[in-house]
This record gives structure tokens, C-alpha cells and sequence, in this order.
């Protein structure tokens, strides 16, 4: 089975810095988004420490089992990113969300901590893989409210958990049995955020109504017409965006 993949990240309309970070490792088949917080600085350094740590530490341990070794990669980018800020008082506090992509056989292996998210594009329908770790995500598992309303919360940027703010972190990992045609999305929430679940299969559907004749161009077309939707409608954060393409 072979893959197609793009990648993008954007400063967005309102921000002065980009703290998003992504990476992009076909040949392995490895992906990483991370959203960074924290200072001036301190969102940039962690998510860039989070996607450089991360595959490197899952590179070196590649034979062990898939799960462990994503979510022991993640545990480690946590311990040096925490370790980074309890050093300079100028990055205490910083944190990152992280969604990672391992791609194993027909497996597809994710971790993830915090709110950026991993979706499923299967026969025009948009499924969500991950589940957000948010305040707002706690009011909904307590059924406080719906998601409709959950949009509207002021709070809904709060975290409750991400990598290198605290000294331990749990680590949330999933598997998927990958058919051809699947097609997977990793984003932070400058897109979720800006852009609906319905104008997200629109796009996507649009640039790549067939999987299976899906090029590297039409991949890109897709991730860079996301990019540009999530600023079209406010860009208020940063916009970072991965689109793979099983075939």
C-alpha cells in the first residue's frame, strides 16, 4: 500500500509568530503535528522540539511494538521540553499539543495530547480519530452541553493536558486498519477551529474525488485550499495541516 502526503503550516491573519510545527517523513512514514503555548517564545521552541524529538526518538526504536514505542517517543520530547523550561525562566510554562501519525504495514498508529486533531476521510464522510484533551471536551463528556454549543464556550482553548507542560504526561494512542482510499488529516485547531466538518469533506472531496488517482499535486492542492479556507473565514491562530493519502 502505498501513500500520498502534504504538508503546510501558517502563520494565519492575527498572529505575530507561527508556534505551530509540522513534519513530514514519507519514507518512514511518519508524521507530526504540534501546536505550541506558552510566552513569547516558548510555543515556537516547544512544538519545534516536539517534532524534531519525536520521530528521531521513534526512528531509533522502530523494532519495538508500535504503540510503545509512539507513546514512549512522545514521554521523552515531554521530558526534554519540561526540562528545556524549568532551565530559562523565559520558557516556563511552555507547552505543545502533538498528533502523531505511524504509518506500520496496514496499520495506522496515533498519539495525542491535547486538542490538534487526527480525521478520517472514507466515502465522503468525515470521522474524527482523536479525542480533544480540552476543558470544553470535559463539559461535553459531562454532557453540560452539545457540540454546537461547545463552539461557543469562551474556555474552549483551555487545555487539560499537553507535552512539556508538566512532568508526567499521558499519552492517548489509537490504531486503524487502513484500507485503500482512506484518507487521513492531521491538523491543529487553526483549522478545526475556523473550518466546519462539512466544508472540510467539501474540500477534500473536491481536489480528491477518487483516491486512488489521487497525485502529489492534488494532495497539496487540497492542503493548501484548507490553509487558505481556516484564513478566509478569520484566520485567528496559527493553521497547520497534513494530508496522507492511502492507496
Amino acid at each position: 500500500m502505498g501513500l500520498i502526503s502534504s504538508g503546510l503550516t501558517d502563520i494565519g491573519q492575527k498572529r505575530k509568530t507561527n508556534q505551530d510545527s509540522i513534519y513530514l517523513n514519507p519514507d518512514k512514514n511518519i508524521f507530526v503535528v504540534a501546536d505550541g503555548m506558552g510566552g513569547h517564545n516558548g510555543g515556537d521552541i516547544a512544538s519545534q522540539m516536539a517534532v524534531n524529538l519525536i520521530p528521531a526518538h521513534l526512528l531509533e526504536n522502530m523494532g519495538k511494538d508500535p504503540k510503545q514505542a509512539l507513546s514512549q517517543s512522545v514521554v521523552y520530547a515531554n521530558n526534554e521540553i519540561k526540562k528545556k523550561s524549568d532551565q530559562d525562566q523565559l520558557l516556563q510554562g511552555m507547552g505543545t499539543t502533538v498528533v502523531g501519525f505511524y504509518f506500520k504495514g496496514d496499520t495506522l498508529y496515533i498519539s495525542n495530547v491535547g486538542d490538534s486533531r487526527a480525521y478520517l476521510v472514507n466515502r465522503n464522510k468525515l470521522f474524527q480519530l482523536t479525542k480533544d484533551h480540552s476543558l470544553v471536551q470535559e463539559k461535553l463528556n459531562l454532557g453540560i452541553y452539545n457540540r454546537e454549543q461547545a463552539a461557543n464556550d469562551p474556555q474552549k482553548n483551555v487545555l487539560v493536558r499537553t507535552v512539556g507542560f508538566e512532568a508526567d504526561v499521558e499519552v492517548d494512542i489509537f490504531s486503524y486498519k487502513v484500507s485503500k482510499g482512506d484518507i487521513f488529516l492531521s491538523c491543529s485547531d487553526g483549522l478545526h477551529g475556523k473550518v466546519s466538518d462539512a466544508d472540510i469533506v467539501y474540500i477534500i472531496n473536491k481536489y480528491i474525488p477518487d483516491p486512488a488517482k489521487a497525485t502529489p499535486e492534488t494532495v497539496q492542492q487540497t492542503v493548501t485550499t484548507l490553509v487558505a479556507q481556516a484564513n478566509a473565514n478569520g484566520g485567528n491562530d496559527n493553521i497547520s495541516v497534513i494530508v496522507v493519502v492511502a492507496q
